[in-house]
C-alpha cells in the first residue's frame, strides 16, 4: 500500500476500537465523505429546507454518473432505485410473459433473485434450477440457455459461497441464443472491477449499502438501451414522464432513458451519501481496489487455513472475490458465529459456516486481530 493510500484509508475509514468489521458483503459502514454528505444535507434542510433544490438533483446526476462509470455503462441507461428487489421486481411486471415461459436461475441463488422469478408461476412461466458444480461452474447453466428459455438471471458473485461466475462466457451465449440476460450484481459491483457492456447484460441491479459503501435504501437498475422499449415501467408518476416538471400536460410519455423507471420523488438525502461513496471508489480507482480486496481475502484465507478451516469457495484463486466462507471440521459454526458477533468481530454466517467479507480498506491489523481472536474461541468449543 502507498503512503497516499494509507492516508486516504485512515482518512475514510478510521480505527473503530469497537469492532472489527468483516461484513462488506451483508451491510458495509460508510467513509467519512459520505457520512459528511448526510450531516451537511440534513443541516441545510433544517436551515433552508429545498432552497437549494438544484443542487440536489446536481448531486443526482453525479451519482447518475459515478455509478455508470463503475459499471460501465451507456450515458442514461442507468435509473436509482430502492434496492435489488424493486429492480428485480422490475424486470419481471415488464416483460410481456406467456404460459410456457422458462426462467433460468441458479440454486445458490439469495432469496431476492428467486422469489421474484417463482412469484411469476400464476401466469405459466416456468422456473428452472441449476446447480452450480465446482468443476464446471457454468456447465448446466450453458446447458440450460441451449434450450432459449425466456431469461436467465444469476448473481455474478454468489453470496454464500463467494463463487464468481464467468459472466463474459454466460452473456454470450444468451446473446447468440436470444435469451435476456439478467445479472444480480450486488457482491461485485464496488468490489470489482465490472462491464455490462463486456457480460452483454440486459439487465442489472445492485444495492448500494454492501461494497458501494453508501446507505440502505438506494441502489441502481441498469437497462440495455436497445432493448428498453420492451421493458415497460412498472410504476408510474411525475418524475418518470418525458416533460417532466410540466405538471398541466396530459399527453405523456415515458422518458426515453432510464429515468423511465423512476416514478416519484427522488431519495434526494441517500443520494448524496451515495455520491459520496462512489466518488471515493473511483478515487482510488477500481483496479486498485479489487487488487487490495482480493489482498485481503487471500490473506485471511492463509491465516485460517494454519488454524484448520475449511472453505466453501475451492475456485479462490482462480476466481477472487471478497467473500470467504468457511467452517472448522467439528466445530459448530452457528455457536462461533455468535462468539464472533458477541466479542466485536462483524460477519455472517452462511453456506453453514462463517462469512467474512473484507473490503479494500480493510487493514492487515484487522485481519490479524481476527484470527487471533478466532482462534482463542476455537479453543473454547
Amino acid at each position: 500500500m502507498t503512503q497516499a493510500e494509507s492516508e486516504l484509508i485512515a482518512a475514510e475509514f478510521p480505527v473503530n476500537d469497537e469492532c472489527l468489521y468483516l461484513n462488506h458483503a451483508a451491510v458495509a459502514p460508510w467513509p467519512e465523505r459520505a457520512r459528511r454528505a448526510v450531516s451537511d444535507f440534513a443541516a441545510e434542510n433544517t436551515a433552508l429546507g429545498a432552497s437549494h433544490y438544484p443542487q440536489w438533483t446536481a448531486t443526482e446526476a453525479s451519482l447518475k454518473h459515478n455509478l455508470e462509470a463503475l459499471v460501465d455503462a451507456e450515458p442514461g441507461s442507468v435509473a436509482l432505485v430502492k434496492n435489488t428487489s424493486e429492480a428485480l421486481s422490475f424486470v419481471a411486471a415488464g416483460i410481456d410473459w406467456q404460459a410456457g415461459d422458462v426462467v433460468v436461475i441458479s440454486d445458490q441463488e439469495f432469496p431476492s433473485n428467486r422469489i421474484v422469478w417463482e412469484s411469476l408461476r400464476q401466469r405459466g412461466v416456468r422456473v428452472v434450477e441449476v446447480a452450480l458444480p465446482w468443476d464446471a461452474p457454468e456447465a448446466e447453466l450453458l446447458a440450460a440457455i441451449a434450450q432459449k428459455p425466456k431469461l436467465v438471471s444469476v448473481s455474478a458473485v454468489q453470496y454464500a459461497s463467494g463463487l464468481m461466475l464467468d459472466l463474459v462466457t454466460l452473456g454470450d451465449a444468451c446473446r447468440q441464443a436470444g435469451v435476456l440476460f439478467c445479472v444480480d450484481a450486488i457482491q461485485a459491483v464496488g468490489a470489482l472491477p465490472f462491464s455490462v457492456r463486456a457480460i452483454q447484460a440486459d439487465f442489472a441491479m445492485a444495492d448500494g449499502h454492501k461494497w458501494l459503501l453508501g446507505p440502505e435504501g438506494l441502489g441502481f437498475f441498469y437497462v440495455r438501451p436497445q432493448i428498453m422499449e420492451q421493458l415497460p415501467p412498472a410504476e408510474y408518476g411525475w418524475h418518470m414522464v418525458a416533460d417532466m416538471g410540466n405538471y398541466d400536460r396530459r399527453d405523456w410519455q415515458p422518458a426515453d432513458d432510464a429515468r423511465r423507471y423512476e416514478c416519484g420523488s427522488p431519495n434526494m438525502l441517500g443520494a448524496a451519501a451515495l455520491n459520496a461513496s462512489t466518488s471515493l471508489l473511483l478515487e482510488v480507482g477500481m483496479d486498485r481496489v479489487a487488487t487490495r480486496l482480493v489482498t485481503n481475502v487471500l490473506y485471511l484465507r492463509e491465516l485460517l487455513d494454519d488454524k484448520g478451516a475449511v472453505f466453501l469457495n475451492p475456485l479462490l484463486d482462480k476466481r477472487p472475490s471478497g467473500i470467504l466462507t468457511f467452517r472448522f471440521i467439528d466445530k459448530d459454526s452457528a455457536q462461533l458465529y455468535r462468539m464472533l458477533m458477541n466479542s466485536g468481530i462483524i460477519c455472517a454466517h452462511r453456506g453453514g459456516g462463517i462469512r467474512f467479507s473484507p473490503h479494500f480498506h480493510t487493514t492487515e491489523d484487522v485481519l490479524n486481530d481476527t484470527v487471533d481472536a478466532l482462534e482463542y474461541m476455537l479453543d473454547s468449543l
